[in-house]
């Protein structure tokens, strides 16, 4: 297959289709084989947020069950911290020895006693959280630094990175840490070591799987690969040669595309509204979402409150095949507060069934007992909001 030309309304449908046909919570997985994960939790964390806008009645949390129960999918990397599928942990084992590369001066080669009693501990004790162990020390020049300056907490970061511990469930957020040999499935850990260019050529596929249409010019953070962009484009054009990939054009933009991605039937767009995550898939390339939908976003979390556009945890809203608001709220004691709505053009009629529809699910999706709405809200937007909350 040659190039491929497609146009921003064509695009649009493709990516509505790929990323927001609904699904189980681990047909999610199988569609992106990752799912970005933020400790933030304004209303559900990240990796909620993108399971709810897909998988009818899912509830805030309910991925624990796929990660720490099933083991469907375990706390690993990707786009950097991510849920991942357990059954691809040979391939991503790349991201082990690429890590190794960061912790291997300061922490494993520095202070290897501590790892051997670390590993010991686990063994001995079984899951631990940092502060349940028993070898505890502070290092001062650690001070101020990203995982701070505990000196055991810094040992488990390492060997979580580098695949020695695995995150084997979660208390008030916090890593609960195993031995890898206790979570992986022994075929997994014993599987024939995979060389790295067939890992980066697994995980380059997946990246185009996850995004559906995917720029060779996104930028580094898109990709999260520890190689020069010169070898990353080299490897894309190589899939390209085995037909792996399609070189697709979007009204002058190039992206690549999966073969399947571009051979989805044709499928009715529902008329349905969705409350997208701030770090979703179809909005890793901001550059790319500004091409095809004529759409602007910035996660404004880290930005001071003075030079805020939108808000804190601004939710883009998606309709059919477009973005058509934006929502800022928190959930506090199980009160939904909206903060700010913001619909991008003139809402069509249409549009507010469909908000009220959202609101309703969004609520059962929160566990919330009660909405707050901002002042100067429009009236049917208001309507809508309040009809959809008690429904």
């Amino acid at each position: 297959m040659s190039e491929v030309k497609l146009s921003k309304a064509d695009a649009r449908r493709l990516l509505a289709v790929h990323h927001f046909t609904p699904t189980t919570a681990h047909g999610v997985f199988e569609r992106f084989g990752s799912v970005k994960f933020d400790p933030l939790k304004p209303v559900g964390s990240n990796h909620d947020l993108v399971l709810q806008a897909r998988v009818p009645d899912y509830k805030v949390d309910d991925w624990q069950k796929l990660a720490y129960e099933e083991r469907f999918v375990y706390d690993g990397w990707d786009k950097q911290a991510s849920l991942v599928m357990m059954k691809d942990w040979p391939y991503r084992r790349i991201y082990h020895t690429w890590h190794e590369r960061g912790w291997r001066k300061d922490v494993l080669d520095s202070h290897p006693e501590v790892v051997e009693i670390v590993l010991n501990e686990l063994k001995r004790r079984g899951p631990l959280n940092s502060t349940a162990f028993e070898h505890q020390a502070h290092v001062e020049a650690w001070e101020g630094s990203w995982y701070g300056p505990k000196l055991t907490k810094n040992v488990l970061r390492a060997l979580w990175h580098t695949g020695k511990v695995l995150t084997h469930s979660r208390k008030n957020g916090h890593h609960v840490y195993d031995l890898a040999e206790n979570i992986v499935p022994k075929k997994l850990l014993k599987a024939k070591p995979v060389n790295d260019k067939e890992s980066l050529e697994f995980l380059l596929l997946l990246r185009h799987q996850a995004m559906g249409l995917l720029r060779p010019g996104a930028s580094g953070e898109v990709w999260s690969f520890h190689i020069p962009g010169t070898e990353r484009r080299q490897l894309i054009e190589e899939l390209v040669a085995k037909k792996k990939l399609i070189a697709v054009d979007v009204e002058g933009v190039k992206f690549h595309a999966l073969p399947s991605a571009l051979k989805r039937p044709e499928e009715h767009l529902e008329p349905r509204m969705v409350f997208v995550a701030p770090l979703d898939q179809i909005i890793w390339d901001r550059k790319a979402v500004a091409h095809i939908f004529d759409f602007e976003y910035l996660w404004e979390v880290y930005v001071p409150e003075p030079k805020r556009k939108w808000g804190y945890y601004v939710l883009p809203v998606f309709y059919r095949d477009k973005f058509v608001a934006r929502l800022d709220s928190r959930l506090s004691k199980g009160v939904w507060n909206i903060i700010s709505w913001t619909w991008e053009d003139k809402p069509t009629p249409e549009m507010f069934g469909a908000l009220e529809d959202a609101v309703r699910k969004f609520r059962n999706y929160l566990g919330a007992s009660s909405l707050q709405l901002p002042k100067g809200l429009d009236l049917k937007t208001k309507s809508a909001f309040k009809s959809g909350f008690t429904k």
